[in-house]
């Protein structure tokens, strides 16, 4: 028989490595995390009071429910960012940056495309100038609608499409082309929004009297708060300071007396409505 051990090898321990010792390791762990903690939260302190600031400031001005909004932004832990998530961000033109959108509809585009050039109906083209527009790549969206326009010169959605680009690219004489053949067609096309980019366009070459004339019509029909805003500007503009007064205020009282989920989303009129009163002279 053979005693326990005899003929194992003699294997010498390795020498103690602390790297290797898993208290050591979970130490270290514990440590890291903590540190990383710290820094996260030492960020976001150093965040949380300008973030607060602006966030009070912004609803001092601009939210009808200022009083009760202003506690949470102060006194509420995570008050500002609450505020930002659930009034500041739906009441802001704030959007998405266009090239992540281009991202993450590259196969869509790219889809459209090849419909398009297969097809090349008008169609076709449209939904690809729709989409290019959407993402930010205003001159190939430009050439989509004009070989829209190429194959049907009526086209209502290349033409307002076209106007849309040609607006942005400062070509106001093509855009005013544009929207009146829409018009002429259909006036109340996209629910107004072609008749206050007409309005726009208008103003933008400086024809103040052709611009009142139409938003005079446009605001009896739709009370965008962008086209209530622009008529009193070219009432300002033109020296008729009373009647621009008189359709802020009205515009003020539209979003005070309307359903809170359009109050929230048009707060930015609002508050520029009450800047341009105070910018107006006295009565």
């Amino acid at each position: 028989m053979f005693l326990l051990g005899q003929n194992e090898p003699n294997v010498q321990p390795y020498p103690y490595d602390p790297a290797y010792d898993p208290e050591v390791q979970s130490g270290v762990i514990e440590l890291l995390l903590g540190l990383g903690c710290s820094c996260g939260w030492g960020i976001v302190s150093i965040l949380h009071f300008p973030l607060m600031i602006w966030m009070a400031v912004s609803c001092i001005r601009r939210d009808p429910e200022r009083y009760l909004w202003i506690w949470i932004i102060v006194f509420v832990p995570l008050g500002p960012v609450i505020y930002l998530i659930a009034r500041w961000l739906p009441s802001s033109d704030i959007r998405a940056p266009k090239f992540l959108h281009r991202w993450t509809r590259s196969r869509e585009i790219n889809r459209l495309r090849i419909a398009a050039n297969q097809i090349g109906n008008a169609h076709q083209y449209v939904e690809l100038g729709d989409s290019l527009r959407e993402t930010g790549q205003s001159a190939e969206a430009e050439e989509a609608y004009a070989r829209a326009l190429a194959k049907d010169k009526q086209n209502l959605q290349a033409l307002w499409g076209g106007a849309c680009v040609d607006f942005e690219h400062g070509k106001l004489d093509a855009a005013r082309e544009k929207l009146s053949a829409v018009l002429e067609v259909d006036p109340a096309y996209k629910f107004g929004d072609v008749s206050l980019l007409y309005s726009k366009v208008l103003h933008g070459m400086g024809e103040l009297e052709a611009a009142r004339e139409h938003l005079e019509k446009h605001t009896r029909r739709w009370r965008h708060p962008e086209g209530v805003f622009l008529l009193a500007t070219v009432y300002a503009e033109s020296g008729e300071p009373g009647l621009a007064r008189d359709q802020l205020r009205g515009l003020i009282q539209d979003l005070e007396g309307g359903p809170r989920a359009i109050v929230r989303k048009h707060q930015f009129w609002k508050g520029r409505a009450r800047k341009l009163l105070r910018r107006l002279p006295s009565a």
